[in-house]
């Protein structure tokens, strides 16, 4: 056999054992499925698929520190417990593993994704996601959880719901609207088809005239306290020397002759007006929850989302805000027995958060003839640091009646109101005369 007969045949054996091996990997390439290459880090790609369970799987996507992810924090725990053996729960902290954002596609947090038991994505949430969406959500998926989370065992809240001791005073000397004595140089009185309404001052007074959105009383009715003579004169021709307390709130004295007004008001300062221009300043700032006339001095601050400010008449208006405006908003309140500072951050309805976590809120309320609990009016809602505040407060107005309640209850409550009943509120019931 020659030389290059034998190089053939050579050639020929290796080209056939290059061709066996290459069958053989051909043939475990169609028995393995082949590795997924990296998905593109876009919003509208759909997540990689967990693991896939036997369960469906809500994996939540945040941060420990960002506020809506605090949030999320209790409603991902309580599911954890309360939901074992139906939906598997897991949170991932993309601050602390940023890659994880990238596999899931996500650029907001916190984001929750849906997965059911096979491991494939049905849907996915940007922002908070309330306990009870997420029983919905779940539902229309085809899964049943409880739709609340289950009651947890507390003792029941603090409430007196009948005064400790009855309120005695003649009922001609208690101003309609605040309930407080009326002063008789400041008294203030709308006649009525029904009789004659009074109030402690013309504020109380504006207060409800800004709370008729129609049939607004005529100026010829409304009478109020000359301050020097101590007699009753017509609103509308009388003089009034407008000023300012040392806690620079408006002071307001009504005289039936021009040169009294004009010596009061160089003895004591401020300027003289007629009613029109009263009423003008009156009405100049309104709660931005109901529209009553308010003066700062004694309101709630409010910044809206977007830079807006505006003010709510008492604690509950102010946290109504955010439910008529359907926006985000910062509550500064003050400790009604303390004066001591309060603030309330709201994200998507719910109390973001709260300083000092202590605080809590008094609903007034009381029973009406039918017995039923309905509330005693803007005048008796407030917001104290702590529960032993609230006591001591209580305990100083025993006329007092109504409820310990979370400030996120109270916030939640103003939430559920449609925009007719808020288009309502504060102008039907306690602050209209009747």
């Amino acid at each position: 056999m020659s030389n290059v007969t034998r190089v053939i045949i050579v050639l020929l054996v290796a080209a056939a054992v290059v061709g066996v091996m290459a069958a053989k990997r051909s043939a475990t390439a169609k028995d393995q499925p082949a590795a997924p290459g990296p998905a593109p880090a876009s919003p509208t790609s759909a997540a990689p698929a967990p693991p896939a369970s036997s369960l469906p799987r809500l994996v939540d996507l945040g941060a420990k520190k960002c506020i809506p992810c605090k949030m999320m924090a209790p409603i991902l725990e309580e599911l954890k417990k309360t939901c074992a053996g139906k939906i598997e729960v897991e949170f991932i902290d993309v601050w602390e593993k940023p890659e994880e954002a990238k596999k899931y596609n996500v650029d907001l947090i916190p984001t929750q994704i849906f997965f059911d038991a096979a491991g494939k994505e049905r849907f996915r949430h940007g922002g908070f996601f309330s306990r009870e969406d997420i029983a919905a959500k779940w539902k229309e998926l085809g899964v049943e959880i409880p739709a609340t989370a289950p009651a947890a065992e507390a003792k029941p809240a603090f409430s007196r719901l009948e005064p400790a001791t009855p309120d005695t005073r003649a009922k001609e000397s208690i101003c309609y609207l605040c309930d407080g004595d009326i002063n008789p140089k400041t008294r203030t009185v709308l006649k009525t088809d029904k009789g004659e309404v009074a109030f402690c001052s013309p504020h109380c007074y504006f207060i409800t005239h800004s709370s008729m959105p129609e049939n607004k009383p005529d100026v010829d009715d409304i009478s109020v306290a000359d301050w020097a003579a101590g007699v009753m004169i017509p609103a509308v021709s009388a003089k009034y020397v407008y000023g300012v307390d040392a806690g620079n709130r408006a002071t307001i004295k009504a005289f039936g002759d021009a040169a009294a007004a004009d010596a009061e008001r160089q003895a004591t300062g401020g300027n003289t007006i007629e009613w029109a221009g009263l009423q003008n300043k009156e009405l100049a700032t309104t709660c931005g929850f109901c529209d009553r006339a308010v003066y700062p001095e004694d309101a709630c601050g409010v910044k809206i989302e977007g830079g807006l400010s505006t003010w709510g008449c008492c604690t509950m208006c102010a946290l109504g805000v955010a439910a008529r405006l359907q926006k985000d908003i910062e509550v500064t309140a003050k400790d009604s027995f303390s004066g001591d500072k309060i603030a309330v951050k709201t994200a998507a309805g719910h109390v973001a958060s709260l300083e000092p976590q202590s605080a809590v809120a008094w609903a007034g309320t009381k029973k009406d003839a039918e017995g039923k609990l309905v509330s005693t009016g803007c005048f008796k809602q407030a917001f104290f640091v702590n529960e032993d505040n609230l006591k001591k407060w209580v305990e100083a107005h025993p006329t007092a009646t109504g409820r310990m309640i979370p400030i996120e209850q109270a916030l939640v409550e103003k939430m559920k109101l449609t925009p007719q009943q808020i288009s309502k509120a504060c102008k039907i019931g306690e602050c209209t005369p009747k």
